[in-house]
């Protein structure tokens, strides 16, 4: 109990300093693996997303394979809680609850890792920055391991023990409540101890992004959190994927126009690229090509430099 309190209260440092914090890493469960997913359990998934709803008939003609097999994929994608069944077809979760973390492992991993890679290239040696909860976030984690000196502060437990390894990184953990199902860092705890620092740079996710700019996600906690980030980040930089363009969450977060710069996989409908043009934000397309590989592509908000 001793132990927990001071964490909540004042942080817990993971670097060379106090490198006897690493047995955490033993007591973090494993989430359990969910299969990836192939090119048209991808395009499921997206058409879905589009429609709202969809019937295993409409999805065997669409894709030219049998009911049986569309079958299969809805019950592989419900069982990792990426869709939800109803009588004749699927839908997506609610909006007021979010995927499962290991299902939200396995959908875009490609397209987060190469986002994760560009955000990486713009963040300089000897940084000070904030990476918040996400699966994309860990992968910006994962994609900083190769810089030095960087001092970090997380509610990510994933991202401590991780970024931990790397012995010229300096890692704060944020107290606050700890969430089994993602090892994310929550709580009033959590956004004092950010409060007390002004960083380089604020690392961000999200979960749904609007057509008008407005950011989205499902946890109240969490999105309090993220503001407090945005609030003591010198630049803010959001890494998400296409798969969170209009798609619905309950709590918002706050305009785009807080970003500096959107990490992303494709370009931004018209819409929303005028919405960024006015804010100033840039953003920046991870484009296709070998696994782990990233090119820069700026297709809004030319104005605003996040360097």
């Amino acid at each position: 109990m001793c132990a927990i309190a001071i964490a909540a209260a004042a942080g817990v440092c993971i670097g060379p300093r106090m490198r006897h914090h690493r047995r955490m890493d033993n007591t973090i469960p494993k989430p359990s693996a969910v299969p990836a997913l192939n090119p048209r359990q991808e395009q499921l998934v997206a058409l879905v997303r589009q429609q709202g709803y969809a019937e295993v008939e409409g999805l065997a003609t669409r894709f030219d394979v049998t009911p049986q097999t569309i079958r299969r994929d809805l019950t592989l994608l419900c069982e990792a809680g990426v869709l939800r069944r109803y009588h004749g077809g699927v839908s997506l979760p609610s909006s007021v609850e979010n995927l499962a973390y290991t299902a939200r492992k396995s959908l875009q991993a490609l397209e987060k890792r190469r986002i994760a890679t560009l955000l990486a290239q713009h963040i300089p040696d000897d940084a000070s920055l904030f990476i918040n909860i996400g699966t994309t976030n860990e992968d910006v984690a994962r994609a900083l391991m190769g810089h030095s000196g960087l001092r970090v502060i997380t509610n990510n437990l994933n991202v401590a023990v991780m970024m931990s390894a790397n012995p010229s990184f300096e890692v704060m953990v944020a107290g606050g409540r700890v969430r089994g199902r993602d090892q994310g860092v929550t709580g009033e705890a959590t956004i004092e101890l950010i409060r007390q620092f002004k960083v380089d740079f604020g690392v961000i996710g999200i979960s749904g992004i609007d057509p008008d700019g407005t950011l989205l996600d499902f946890d109240f906690h969490e999105v309090r959190v993220a503001q407090a980030i945005i609030e003591h980040s010198r630049q803010v930089f959001l890494a998400a994927d296409h798969s969170k363009l209009g798609r619905n969450a309950m709590v918002r977060l706050g305009p785009i126009a807080r970003v500096q710069a959107w990490f992303t996989d494709r370009a931004p409908p018209p819409e929303l690229a005028v919405v960024l043009d006015e804010a100033g934000t840039r953003v920046f397309v991870a484009e296709g090509g070998a696994e782990g590989e990233a090119e820069a592509e700026t297709v809004a908000g030319d104005q605003a430099d996040p360097d």
